[in-house]
């Protein structure tokens, strides 16, 4: 607990600095959203009027409400910022005609569920392909590691085209190229959309199954070498035990604390390669949305999508940190006399 304990409150405070650098860095940029607004407005045949121009102020904490339009400091920005954070107010976002929150919630589960589920499907099959190839060395599967190899050091982006090519115009496979769902299915939860929703994700989660399944196997295997000419593992043979129990109790346990350790790591490389890889499949995740807000200068959508992939990655840490110490009681000891 005491591990626990501590381990959160580092996440507190680099969840403190995350906010700190989202609310700063869109700030440094040229321009700001209003005058970006207000552009779109004046070449959409609008009239932008002096009551125009303070509605659009009045969306942001950059300027006063007022109609003098007088700009008020970055640190009183700031303040009124983390305000509305702890109100849960994220902005306005002028390319959706929504409110941040709301923009979020509707893309945010398409991309945590499509991240989440492949890591941990590549996390399983890696890590088992692993096991095996190092208690079989020298066998078919592990001559596969160089092979499984050369998608990890493709960029996820380039693999998805390749897949794209393949399955869905050279042999021609049925799967679905675009889109998180078909056409006409109401978003809920329904057998329908559930259904529509898996099946466009296949190609997305093959991606980063394939990138990142070679990592968990090679870690995997290297560890488990070293861990099955242990004593302990030895010992076990030579009470007659059976070899599965013999590897999965005595040599994967103890050779999977690495692999764990890195999970937090490889779900943030996951997030920030699924950013681009949803604009190829045009898959209506945040790496899309991310896309539409920047290319449309829409700073508040961008902050606030920043800083849920910020979050989410410090989650997912702090969840890998509380699995390590159920894994490995040296943790929880040196915790304990600390």
């Amino acid at each position: 607990m005491k591990y626990i304990l501590q381990r959160l409150g580092f996440y507190i405070v680099a969840a403190f600095i995350a906010i700190t650098i989202n609310f700063f860095l869109p700030h440094m940029m040229p321009g700001n959203p209003i005058e970006a607004e207000l552009v779109k407005l004046s070449q959409g045949g609008s009239n932008v009027s002096p009551k125009t121009v303070c509605a659009v102020a009045q969306q942001t904490d950059t300027y006063s409400p007022h109609c003098g339009l007088h700009k008020v400091s970055i640190l009183s920005q700031y303040w009124h910022y983390l305000i509305n954070l702890v109100h849960g107010n994220l902005g306005y976002s002028f390319s959706q005609n929504e409110t941040v929150a709301h923009v979020i919630a509707s893309t945010l589960p398409w991309t945590l569920c499509l991240v989440g589920i492949s890591t941990i499907i590549a996390f399983l099959v890696g890590t088992l392909i692993g096991i095996v190839s190092a208690w079989r060395r020298g066998g078919s599967i592990d001559g596969s590691l160089p092979f499984l190899s050369f998608f990890q050091g493709m960029p996820y982006f380039i693999l998805g085209i390749f897949l794209l090519y393949f399955l869905t115009v050279q042999w021609n496979t049925g799967l679905p190229d675009y889109g998180g769902v078909a056409a006409g299915i109401q978003i809920g939860w329904t057998w329908a959309f559930i259904s529509s929703a898996l099946f466009h994700s296949i190609l997305p989660a093959i991606t980063l199954v394939l990138a990142n399944m070679s990592g968990w196997a090679v870690g995997m295997r290297n560890v488990m070498i070293t861990t099955v000419s242990e004593e302990y593992v030895l010992a076990a043979q030579a009470k007659g035990l059976s070899n599965w129990r013999v590897v999965m109790t005595y040599g994967a346990r103890n050779a999977i604390i690495p692999n764990v350790a890195g999970f937090a790591n490889a779900i943030s490389l996951a997030v920030s390669g699924v950013l681009i890889m949803e604009i190829v499949f045009s898959y209506p995740g945040v790496g899309n949305m991310m896309y539409t807000a920047v290319t449309q200068d829409d700073y508040f959508l961008l902050t606030g999508l920043f800083l849920c992939i910020s979050l989410a990655v410090l989650v997912a840490n702090f969840i890998a940190d509380g699995v390590y110490a159920l894994l490995d009681p040296r943790i929880r000891k040196r915790a304990a006399n600390s």
